[in-house]
């Protein structure tokens, strides 16, 4: 716009003002309602958007509030979930227990699982309960599941469980779905992390299958009868051709052992229990 219309367009403003300002009243206030009728639905408009952003913007505000507070309830009801979850399953297991306690006649003592080596993870684990607890050396330990290993070191408040996967360990065995004894031997840990044990010496005539349960046959003086280690996985004659071993998978899962139950003491047998002469040449085997 050029200067010359610039003041041509202040002189006319000008010019209107002053007639509006010198102007009869009457006619002022027909050009004052004429502006306002105009303007009206403009400012009803501006008064009416002003007042939805205002309303959308607090329910917004609400919204997210709202959905806040939700993502924490929801939050505390998954806590929950799982900790009723893992009180289920410790329950499940301590039933389960309390009937193994009760058919074999023994005392159980429960313990947590503390630490465990980095470079010994398979072998062993640190429980919270010591000689003032009772636990004594080579005393059993068990899960829910089965056989976990025995009690190699101990102190007042302490004490150290040796895995049955360990290579030092052994467990006179036998197959629960005949009458059939072994040596079980821990073999550590497969190429895979999977831990490993090896049943040796069952006789050759035994028809073993892939899943047959294996348990402990109470001979040794160390592990009462009847403790779960694990399953057949593969079977294999061995290279002399007098005897069979198979590859045993252990039935409790070590990796994940939170805490566990002590063998404190076994009932001794009544009268008239000796063990059959078959049970007797197995135990003078170990």
């Amino acid at each position: 716009m050029s200067l010359k219309q610039s003041i041509g367009s202040l002189l006319a403003v000008g010019l209107l003002l002053i007639v509006l300002l010198n102007c009869p009243p009457a006619t002022c206030a027909r050009l004052y309602g004429g502006v306002r009728d105009a303007l009206s639905p403009l400012v009803a408009f501006l008064s009416d958007t002003c007042s939805s952003c205002w309303r959308a913007s607090r329910g917004s505000r609400v919204l997210a509030a709202d959905n806040s507070r939700m993502a924490v309830e929801i939050s505390r009801l998954r806590t929950e979930v799982r900790q009723l979850k893992s009180l289920e399953r410790e329950n499940a297991e301590l039933r389960h227990l309390l009937g193994v306690e009760a058919r074999a006649g023994v005392r159980l003592i429960a313990a947590q699982v503390t630490t465990r080596a980095i470079g010994g993870w398979w072998q062993m684990a640190r429980l919270d309960k010591g000689l003032s607890d009772g636990v004594a050396h080579d005393l059993p330990v068990i899960s829910a599941e089965g056989l976990v290993g025995r009690i190699v070191d101990v102190s007042a408040y302490t004490a150290d469980v040796l895995f049955l996967v360990d290579p030092s360990s052994k467990v006179s065995a036998k197959l629960s779905r005949m009458d059939a004894f072994g040596i079980v031997r821990g073999q550590g840990v497969s190429l895979l992390g999977d831990p490993l044990c090896r049943m040796d010496f069952i006789i050759k005539d035994a028809a073993i299958l892939p899943g047959d349960e294996v348990v402990s046959s109470g001979l040794g003086g160390v592990y009462p009868a009847g403790l779960v280690i694990g399953y057949v996985e593969k079977v294999y004659l061995d290279r002399s051709g007098l005897y069979q071993y198979a590859d045993i998978v252990p039935a409790v899962d070590l990796r994940s052992l939170g805490f566990v139950f002590i063998i404190l003491s076994e009932r001794p047998a009544g009268p008239g229990k000796a063990a059959p002469a078959r049970e007797e040449q197995e135990r003078k085997r170990l």
